[in-house]
């Protein structure tokens, strides 16, 4: 066998390989929106109540993923936590290894559950030298938007909203439900649905868990649905 077959034949089969390798796995994208557009950062947006903004930081996690198939049988990730940051292009997609079987649903939690709060130092996306944990306290920060705007009375015109909590009343994780078109896992994840019930010249710092932090809660799982 001459090199130049010996490398079509492995090449051929490397390519078969990473033929099956992308059909047993699946990925969720999470793509970034401001309304009806992608969401920049540090780029000029007005939201629902007029208030012009930019946004320099926008993180959030991703935790308990589960895909529900038609046949009635579940994948649940295990150690399921993943720290999307919008400034991270890799972050917004997770890899699933999985089979080819029908998507019913897609379910997973923004924020991060009672007990990774409470376990101390931990690992990966769960690093505290990611900035998204305060103390054992309050646990983790389940999202995390920062910017400015003009409406702002605020030092630099800044708005900050360090969402979580993760003791009653002040429970911060919420659960989205997604049901995907023939398996097709993007989603958009639309920033503009956090100031709908907003006016920045009034609410533009929430720092700990409390009554205000579980209205935006509320309002973030509005901001994810099927693209």
């Amino acid at each position: 066998m001459t090199k130049k077959m010996l490398f079509s034949v492995l090449f051929y089969f490397l390519s078969l390989q990473m033929a099956v390798a992308q059909k047993d796995t699946l990925s969720i994208h999470l793509n970034p929106m401001f309304a009806d557009v992608p969401l920049v950062l540090n780029k000029t947006y007005i939201t629902k109540n007029q208030d012009t903004l930019e946004i320099s930081t926008f993180k959030f996690y991703i935790t308990a993923i589960e895909i529900h198939y038609a046949d009635g049988s579940v994948f649940k990730e295990e150690q399921s936590y993943h720290l999307v940051d919008i400034a991270d292009f890799k972050s917004k997609s997770i890899a699933l290894p999985t089979t080819n079987q029908e998507i019913s649903k897609v379910v997973f939690n923004i924020g991060v559950d009672s007990t990774a709060s409470v376990s101390g130092a931990l690992s990966g996306d769960l690093d505290a030298t990611k900035g998204m944990y305060w103390a054992w306290q309050s646990g983790y920060i389940n999202m995390k938007i920062e910017g400015k705007s003009t409406s702002c009375k605020t030092r630099k015109n800044q708005f900050q909203f360090h969402i979580g909590g993760y003791l009653q009343p002040n429970y911060a994780m919420r659960t989205i439900v997604l049901f995907p078109v023939k398996n097709q896992l993007n989603f958009a994840v639309d920033a503009s649905k956090l100031f709908e019930s907003i006016h920045l010249s009034e609410t533009n710092a929430i720092m700990i868990p409390g009554k205000k932090a579980m209205q935006i809660a509320d309002l973030s799982v509005k901001m994810f649905k099927i693209q």
